[in-house]
């Protein structure tokens, strides 16, 4: 991974820091991405905002519905893909065969915070239009909230929606949670994540791939 355009170079702490993983950071007693991460959440957000407000003329709510599919988890994973950050991030051995797209987009704008703070403000848009720009431009749609988009489809039946949290694994620094949806009280898909907030996403997304006849929910973990 080449950051040298945006004055990162490979050697850098911050991008060490900045590509390493809780469970790697346990294991070795060394920082891990989250402050980063934290930092990057906010200059995305405004990296985003910035473009959207000078490029479109659309209301504040429009542009706030279409900013949050260009900043959720899945199209930061698939800005991830481009420039193959997962081959870069440490993780702890339990996670070697499992780095998934929570990780991917975490460390993506842990990367973001990284060129912000030695490179500037600019040097991190310019980081992130590079990959995301294309994305916009092909008005590639990212999904954002399952939940929200569930519960548009049950209200319109007029029907009850919960989630429960059936089952918890795993140390307390890396646990996988396991969510049943429930439809009216009947339980109807099973999500499973590394927090409640992924795995009640997963057991959302699985319930509308159901109910569109995508799949089965024998199918589904």
């Amino acid at each position: 991974m080449d950051l040298s355009k945006y004055g990162v170079s490979s050697d850098n702490k911050i991008l060490g820091v900045a590509l390493t993983h809780t469970s790697y950071a346990n294991e070795h007693n060394v920082p891990s991405y989250e402050r980063l991460e934290y930092l990057g959440d906010a200059v995305l957000e405004l990296i985003m905002s910035d473009y959207f407000y000078k490029n479109t003329d659309y209301p504040e709510g429009k542009m706030s519905k279409i900013r949050s599919s260009y900043v959720c988890e899945a199209a930061l994973d698939k800005y991830a893909e481009v420039i193959n950050l997962k081959d870069y991030i440490k993780v702890g051995h339990s996670l070697e065969s499992d780095i998934n797209e929570t990780i991917t987009a975490d460390v993506f704008e842990a990367v973001i915070a990284t060129i912000y703070l030695n490179s500037g403000f600019n040097k991190a848009k310019e980081f992130v239009m590079d990959i995301a720009k294309p994305f916009i431009l092909d008005n590639v749609k990212f999904m954002s909230d399952y939940k929200s988009y569930l519960q548009e489809l049950v209200q319109t039946d007029k029907k009850s929606l919960s989630y429960n949290v059936v089952k918890e694994t795993g140390p307390a620094h890396d646990k996988t949670f396991e969510v049943e949806v429930e439809v009216d009280g009947i339980i109807y898909a099973h999500g499973v994540g590394k927090s409640k907030k992924e795995a009640e996403q997963n057991a959302a997304k699985n319930a509308i791939m159901i109910s569109a006849g995508e799949v089965n929910e024998t199918d589904k973990n």
